[in-house]
């Protein structure tokens, strides 16, 4: 069983929901995304949404984009990226850790090196946003051939024979985009939201998770009431981009601790 099969076995047994906290690799350095990422993991992350950063991040909002270009300009590529999950995987063997980018990196790798890499690296799913699902039957295969899980967006405007398909060629949990729009952006409808994520969960038993549009723990409590996973990214690079360094460790951390006391009283979730 996979780090991320187990993370949510464990969690549904518990009566819990998963936090999912990105960060941006290298933003603001290497060094600091190692600290976070066992910070955020200390204060209830259940996995770790690592972004590849990318010049090109259509997917996401001006805060993420921010922090891609500084890590950008700090030269981390994407084998930067998979050593820091090496360094991260020395001290922590159970969280699961999601690559979150760009279909570029990777092709420039290639397929079948990059899934060896990323899996001899300890990394446990790859999210490529730009990757059509029509188009990922030999990616998907590659991932798969190392134990890597897909992990696949599912958008408003998909519809339900698309989201079908989707489901079922995913692997790990399905990311479900609350928002037509980017990351970052307005807060959802979560009323819709609900009866969507709620069809998915009748179509399909991979776990359904929900990101974009979640800043607050109030946000998170509500998506944990109805979804399997709650994504959290932009609200955390904001605390770390307006502190800075250790203080915004702090900030960001203090943050996840927030959202999760909100999903577990809500829930009434517990160990």
């Amino acid at each position: 069983m996979s780090r991320l099969a187990s993370c949510f076995s464990a969690l549904h047994q518990q009566q819990r929901k998963a936090l999912v906290t990105f960060v941006t690799a290298g933003d603001p350095g290497l060094s600091i995304t190692e600290q976070l990422m066992h910070r955020l993991v200390a204060e209830g992350a259940d996995v770790i949404e690592l972004g590849v950063p990318f010049s090109d991040p259509m997917a996401d909002g001006p805060v993420i984009q921010r922090a891609s270009e500084r890590a950008l300009r700090n030269g981390v590529s994407l084998r930067d990226v998979l050593a820091l999950v090496g360094r991260f995987r020395e001290q922590n063997q159970s969280v699961p850790v999601v690559l979150m980018g760009y279909l570029n990196p990777i092709e420039r790798i290639g397929y079948q090196e990059f899934a060896r890499a990323a899996a001899q690296a300890g990394v446990d799913g790859v999210l490529t946003v730009d990757m059509p699902l029509e188009e990922s039957e030999e990616y998907r295969a590659c991932l798969g051939d190392q134990g890597l899980d897909t992990v696949f967006l599912v958008a408003p405007t998909s519809g339900i024979e698309r989201s079908q398909r989707i489901a079922s060629a995913a692997s790990g949990f399905l990311y479900y985009v609350s928002v037509k729009g980017v990351t970052g952006g307005a807060t959802a409808d979560f009323s819709q939201v609900r009866q969507v994520v709620e069809a998915l969960g009748q179509q399909s038993a991979i776990p359904v998770g929900v990101g974009f549009g979640i800043s607050t723990p109030e946000d998170a409590a509500t998506v944990a009431e109805f979804a399997d996973a709650v994504v959290v990214g932009s609200a955390i690079i904001r605390e770390l981009e307006q502190q800075g360094n250790e203080a915004g460790v702090d900030a960001a951390a203090a943050l996840v601790r927030e959202l999760r006391r909100a999903m577990d009283n809500r829930i009434g979730g517990g160990v």
